[in-house]
């Protein structure tokens, strides 16, 4: 009976080291997003290029820290506005991802995915935007290292083969007169390490969409001109806005406008197949 005491007792005292653990890095984590917030903030509205990019190295060092906290994956971040922080559909991963400006023509993306560990450890792998050093960025299948950049808002699970395939979709200021929206295909390889990009995407021929092969998939479009690309749960359907030149110039993308109706994927034996307009 001493011994089962004993036993429970020790229970007892294990779990209550564990709250006081939890809400330790709890306060913890709540503190540093303040800093982040700041960071973040001056990310986005500083006047000088320094000083963005002063805030960015901040920012990075900052929330690398904060994920170093226990099961720090569970933490949303949610103050963090002008930082994107998604998580896969079944919670195996999220990808946070932000943008800083070096002028209105050139726009660096920053990212990193964090995988979800049993034992709360922190595993992350740093993304690095390689969208500036190729001229076909949909020419290839792509890693960590040099990754087509893009601030992420939606992911979407799908399955082929008992294979799981998380499409992302993302936007992209791209530069001063025409902006972005990707969808990319992430997938990881044996050791947990990302793959972005395949021949996913099939489509005919159109002056105003990638040539193919295209191993990722976006539509180019006027600055400001809300073209919509996005999952619809109800169709199950990757739709986008058709597009039409201002000018019946389609390879000067900065004239390309929503015509009105639009035209999507829908997934089929491991690819998104095209849908006409609709």
């Amino acid at each position: 009976m001493k011994h089962l005491l004993l036993i429970i007792l020790t229970i007892l005292v294990a779990a209550k080291q564990v709250n006081a653990q939890s809400n330790a890095d709890l306060n913890s984590l709540k503190s540093i997003e303040l800093q982040l917030s700041k960071q973040a903030q001056s990310i986005m509205n500083e006047d000088e290029l320094i000083d963005r990019l002063r805030a960015d190295s901040f920012f990075t060092r900052t929330l690398v820290k904060a994920l170093q906290t226990p099961y720090s994956f569970n933490y949303a971040f949610d103050s963090l506005q002008t930082i994107s922080r998604k998580y896969a559909p079944d919670s195996s991963f999220r990808i946070i991802t932000w943008q800083v400006m070096k002028d209105p023509t050139y726009f660096r993306y920053k990212g990193a995915i964090q995988m979800k560990t049993t034992d709360g450890s922190l595993q992350l792998i740093p993304l690095f935007d390689g969208t500036h050093f190729t001229e076909n960025p949909v020419d290839s299948i792509r890693n960590a290292k040099n990754w087509i950049g893009a601030i992420y808002y939606n992911i979407i699970l799908k399955t082929h083969n008992n294979k799981k395939y998380y499409t992302l979709l993302g936007f992209d200021e791209h530069d001063e007169s025409s902006s972005r929206k990707w969808i990319e295909v992430l997938t990881f390889d044996n050791n947990r390490q990302p793959v972005f990009g395949g021949k996913y995407f099939f489509y005919p021929k159109d002056p105003i969409k990638p040539k193919q092969p295209a191993y990722r998939f976006y539509i180019e479009y006027k600055k400001d001109a809300a073209a919509k690309l996005n999952y619809e749960q109800d169709m199950d359907m990757i739709i986008f806005a058709k597009l039409i030149s201002e000018s019946n110039e389609p390879e000067k993308k900065y004239t390309l406008v929503p015509y009105g109706t639009i035209e999507g994927f829908k997934w089929q034996e491991g690819k998104w197949v095209y849908v006409p307009e609709q």
